[in-house]
């Protein structure tokens, strides 16, 4: 069983605690520049293209990509890939076809959340969608959550020898002080830092690694004497495969990757954010798939990792196969990882209750100024917060499943209503209700009852259910107003 006693090194913790410390201090810059709720929320739709590049990639690969990818690899081999292919695809496109347009209609309405968008370009003066998405978003953004602290508290706990209860608590402490200081500004900053420190985890570690097993055919070689199958990419089967590149479909709905494309100055630097974007998500994808493959080579028997899990290999060699300083940082890059995630879908989950719910349902009749709204979502943070720390120590699970679910259900209920509402004129109100009810609700059903027995992912399914039924329901609805007419 591999030891972790590098971190008592004080070089070591010190550079650790650095990388903990540090997103509080941008926390403290970036309070300067929040000055009202469109700062708090979307940064003023003031952000420089890299920024928004890297905030991106950063906030959307997380615990899933540096634990998830990585455990899946060292179960599975190289048929892990296409776990990563689906998103990269997905995205490559999804910042021009989808982040301009919707860039360019989000400044007009002078919108801040995508709910509010929803709801201004179907003209909803009763709410039914904005109503709809909260629900749907406190649902599915809770789990995702819940599963990033726990991926967090996890690494924290395995690297420092402390309980998951007192790791739980650092860290939603930590996320939750420099959001609350800073907002969407301290968020986007810190994932620009965060994305750096993962790809040199994930760009270093595995470079480090294949040189020591003497190359890629030497890598390969140990991984078919210990089991053919991990060296071909189909062996995982054709469901899976097809399930592992769907997980791209899901990138359109996630409210927390969308935001980046409101945010940015100008709607024409997607261009340069989707190249500079997809590079680093090949790049960081193919690391984290090398890592659990050299894993799996270097320790072929789950066993001997913590607890028998995979998702923990990340950790296990980089105890084992690197000094206290560099163990230091790879460790912060693991926990940066999963932080770029919590700290995002937080605020979704503050503009979602304090902006879409209160302010603009409950409240819809009285102005609220500035002042309030802005304190409202810090307070909002902090409540999501302590909630979602709950669930996740209650309710523990695997982190690459339990992200999967999440990252299915909001990519089948928002992800067709996005695109059909940018690019066809005839979606309706009513086609975007149901679409979102029915992604969310196949995506439940099946994940409960037919994804162990099919080997198929949910989001296959619910994602053209969704369309499905947003186009059967605006026809409908369509030819019921024309027929009233009179």
């Amino acid at each position: 069983m591999p030891t972790y006693e590098e971190l008592s090194d004080p070089l070591a913790l010190t550079i650790f605690l650095i990388t903990l410390s540090l997103p509080v201090l941008i926390g403290l810059w970036a309070m300067l520049r929040t000055r009202d709720q469109s700062d708090f929320l979307i940064g003023g739709r003031a952000m420089d293209r890299v920024v928004v590049a890297l905030s991106a990639v950063s906030s959307g690969r997380s615990s899933w990509l540096v634990l998830g990818v990585s455990g899946m690899a060292y179960t599975r081999g190289v048929g892990a890939v296409w776990a990563v292919v689906g998103y990269i695809l997905a995205e490559l496109f999804q910042f021009i076809y989808i982040g301009r347009p919707l860039r360019q209609a989000t400044g007009e309405y002078d919108n801040l959340t995508l709910l509010d968008y929803f709801e201004d370009r179907f003209s909803d003066r009763r709410h039914l969608i904005r109503i709809t998405g909260v629900v749907i978003i406190g649902i599915f953004l809770t789990a995702y959550v819940a599963a990033q602290f726990n991926a967090g508290a996890k690494a924290l706990s395995t690297a420092l020898d402390i309980p998951l209860l007192a790791a739980l608590g650092i860290s939603g402490l930590l996320i939750m002080v420099y959001m609350v200081l800073g907002g969407y500004i301290a968020v986007a900053y810190n994932d620009v830092v965060r994305a750096l420190i993962m790809i040199f985890g994930l760009v270093l570690f595995p470079a480090w690694g294949l040189l020591q097993m003497g190359g890629v055919d030497a890598l390969l070689g140990t991984l078919s004497a210990l089991d053919p199958a991990l060296v071909d990419p189909v062996s995982i089967g054709f469901g899976v495969l097809i399930g592992f590149v769907g997980i791209g479909l899901g990138s359109p709905g996630q409210p927390h990757i969308v935001v980046r494309y409101m945010s940015v100055d100008d709607p024409e630097r997607l261009r340069f954010a989707a190249v500079l974007g997809t590079f680093w998500n090949v790049v960081m994808g193919w690391g984290a798939v090398f890592i659990g493959l050299l894993g799996r080579a270097l320790v072929p028997v789950a066993s001997a990792l913590p607890e028998g899990d995979p998702e923990m290999v990340f950790l296990v060699l980089a105890s084992d196969y690197f000094g206290a300083v560099l163990y230091g940082l790879l460790v912060g890059g693991i926990f940066a990882a999963i932080l770029s995630t919590v700290d995002s879908q937080l605020l979704v989950v503050a503009s979602t209750f304090v902006r879409d719910l209160y302010e603009k349902v409950l409240r819809a009749h009285v102005r609220l100024d500035e002042a309030q709204k802005l304190w409202l979502s810090r307070v909002v943070v902090v409540v999501a917060g302590v909630a979602a720390l709950v669930f996740a120590w209650l309710a523990q699970d695997l982190v690459f499943w339990l992200v999967l679910f999440a990252w299915g259900g909001l990519g089948a209920a928002f992800g067709p209503a996005l695109i059909l509402a940018i690019y066809w004129k005839g979606s309706t109100r009513a086609g975007i209700v149901a679409g979102m009810v029915t992604g969310a609700v196949v995506t439940i059903v099946w994940k409960q009852w037919f994804s162990d027995p099919t080997g198929i992912y949910e989001l296959v399914v619910s994602f053209p259910a969704a369309v499905l039924a947003i186009v059967v329901v605006s026809l409908l609805a369509r030819a019921k107003a024309e027929g009233a007419r009179p």
